[in-house]
Formats: structure tokens, C-alpha cells, sequence
């Protein structure tokens, strides 16, 4: 390798999530440490994993991902080891960091699965590099930079835009003319959308969403349609992004829509709340308003996902200019947990 990033590995780190019954509460305890959640709202969402064996798909996916991102990564000619950690379930990040050390890593690459930015999408995992630099001890721990942001990678919009053609072609032509495209993302606090972005303004995470999806759209050639959240949490008194699928669908059937197609922007991945809340809850409100329903993949099912991760690490281990489609700026990318704006952001 001889690119202007001396790098030695690549870190996939993920959200997590439970692989048994046993590890759901867990889990969830980990996920809503510090901030309150009842213990009712936690059985509630328990049962959701529970409808599903206990058992969240986002881990298998990961490595079945990483499995592709290894032979892509060979096929341009990087020796970069690959490694899994996870924020809130095994492989925690900061045994994997500690294993990493161990193994003589001392500067590695990491993806983050998340396109955006905001709190969750992006500082959170600078938070989660940060932490587990520190548990491992800054002289052993490696340099860790983060990749940057990826809503608007021509390949991530590629991915998702063919989602969404093949999606509108299980309708037949009657039902296909009149569907409405109907984008989703995972809702968050409306305190959140207020801080300020890489650009210094405001809502820098529906911004990005909405971007992607107007990309998305008229990939497809679809001019007219609409953008709505996901999964929200927290008490009801705490104001989110609204409105919310379901509630959008009953919009929808009022206006005599006879049928949607859901593209899950938001998400890189088939994970609990994709397959929880989209192909269950809105399928099955759908299907009580009498309303054609299909949901598109994401683009995490797809090749170009990770021909897409293999553009990003291109950019540090070779040089290669940022491939982008959005006039917003590019951000997310830093090193060791520093946030990427040096007067802070999200």
C-alpha cells in the first residue's frame, strides 16, 4: 500500500444487537443506559425482538458484509484485516480495539453504518472510538479515523434507486401508476435536529435524509413524494420528527392513494427496526386501509454497498477525490474521536 493514509486495518462498527432470548433485556439496558426509559417501554420493545426468536438480524448481516468487504479489499490490493464492534452487544468495541491492539494494529480505517450525521448517526460513534481507545489505554490503543459520511455516494443511491424500481414492480401497471414513494428514516428528538451541522446550520440530519431521498427519486424518474420517520422512542411529551409511516398512510388513504412503496432510506441494513416496525406495523396498517403495500431493500443487500466502502477507504489509502452527489458538505471523517468540525457539531 502506498497511499497518503498508512493504514493496517479497517474497523466495521456497528450498532449491535441481541443473537438469543437471553440477551434481549441486556441489551436493551445497554441501548437506553442514562436516559430513563421506563421499564415498561423496554418489555414492549423486548417483545419485538422476541417476535423474531430473540434473535436481531443487524450482526449476521454485518459479517455477511464484512465477508464481501474482505475480498473487495483484496481484490484492489489492500492487505487491511477486517474487525467487528459493536456500541451496545458483542463484539463490544472496545474488546475488538483491545484485540486489535494486540494483534500490532497501530492505525486502522473505520466504517461506521451510519450515512449521516447528527448525534446518533455520527458523533455518537465518535464518542464510541473515543471510549474505547481510552479502555484499551492511549499508548497501546490504535489511531482510529473515521470514514466520512456516505448519504450521497453514488453508489449508495444507485443501490437504494434500483430498490426501489424492483419494489414497484411487484404491483401490477394499474396499481404500479398510482403508488406514492413514500421515504423513511429513524425519527429523532426535535432538540437534536436544532443543533448545529457541519455546515453550521441546523436540522443537518433531515437535511442529508431528504437530500438522499431526492436523489433517490429521480434516479428512479419519480418526481412527486414524500419523506416521514421511523422507531421514535421516549416519552410522548418530548417532541420527535414527525410524521410518523403509519400515521402517513392514513394521510395517504384519505387522499384515495391505493398503494405505497416504502424505501427505507435510512437504514443500511434489513435490522430489527426495518423488519419490526416497516414489515410489520405499516404492512399490517397497510393492509387494514386496504392500501398496496411493498417495502424496498436497503442498500446494505447490495454489491454496490460495498463497492462503496471500498471508494471510502480508497480516498485515504490512495488519494481518490470524495465521489458525492450532494452540494451539501462533506463531514463525519476524523481521527481518535475528535469531532470533525473543529468548533463542534450535531
Amino acid at each position: 500500500m502506498n497511499g497518503s493514509d498508512d493504514v493496517d486495518a479497517l474497523l466495521y462498527l456497528s450498532f449491535g444487537g441481541p443473537e438469543g432470548p437471553e440477551e434481549v433485556r441486556p441489551f436493551l439496558e445497554n441501548v437506553t443506559r442514562g436516559r430513563n426509559v421506563p421499564p415498561e417501554r423496554l418489555d414492549e420493545v423486548a417483545e419485538h425482538y422476541h417476535h423474531f426468536g430473540g434473535v436481531s438480524p443487524i450482526n449476521r448481516l454485518n459479517r455477511e458484509v464484512m465477508v464481501s468487504l474482505t475480498s473487495e479489499l483484496a481484490g484492489r490490493g489492500w492487505d487491511l484485516p477486517v474487525y467487528f464492534g459493536n456500541r451496545n452487544w458483542h463484539p463490544l468495541v472496545e474488546d475488538t480495539v483491545e484485540r486489535m491492539a494486540a494483534d500490532g494494529v497501530r492505525r486502522a480505517l473505520v466504517f461506521a453504518t451510519s450515512a449521516w450525521g447528527g448525534y446518533s448517526g455520527c458523533r455518537q460513534y465518535h464518542e464510541d472510538i473515543a471510549r474505547a481507545r481510552a479502555a484499551v489505554g492511549q499508548d497501546r490503543a490504535p489511531d482510529l479515523v473515521k470514514l466520512r459520511q456516505f448519504y450521497d455516494h453514488p453508489l449508495f443511491v444507485a443501490a437504494n434507486a434500483d430498490a426501489v424500481t424492483n419494489a414497484y414492480a411487484e404491483f401490477d401497471e394499474a396499481t404500479r401508476a398510482g403508488a406514492r414513494l413514500v421515504f423513511t428514516a429513524h425519527s429523532v428528538p426535535l432538540s437534536a435536529e436544532e443543533r448545529p451541522g457541519a455546515d453550521g446550520r441546523s436540522s443537518w440530519y433531515s437535511r442529508q435524509v431528504h437530500e438522499s431521498a431526492r436523489l433517490v427519486a429521480e434516479a428512479v424518474g419519480v418526481a412527486d413524494y414524500d419523506v416521514v420517520w421511523q422507531s421514535r422512542s421516549g416519552p410522548p411529551s418530548v417532541p420527535w420528527l414527525e410524521p410518523d409511516i403509519c400515521d402517513h398512510l392514513e394521510r395517504l388513504h384519505t387522499e384515495k392513494v391505493p398503494a405505497v412503496v416504502v424505501s427505507p432510506v435510512g437504514f443500511v441494513s434489513d435490522h430489527l427496526e426495518v423488519v419490526w416496525d416497516l414489515d410489520n406495523e405499516a404492512a399490517e396498517k397497510a393492509q387494514e386501509l386496504g392500501m398496496g403495500y411493498v417495502r424496498a431493500s436497503t442498500a446494505g443487500t447490495d454489491p454496490r454497498y460495498v463497492r462503496m466502502i471500498g471508494d471510502l477507504v480508497a480516498e485515504h489509502v490512495e488519494g481518490h477525490q470524495a465521489r458525492k452527489l450532494s452540494p451539501l458538505v462533506q463531514a463525519g471523517c476524523a481521527t481518535n474521536g475528535t469531532l470533525c468540525v473543529a468548533q463542534g457539531c450535531c
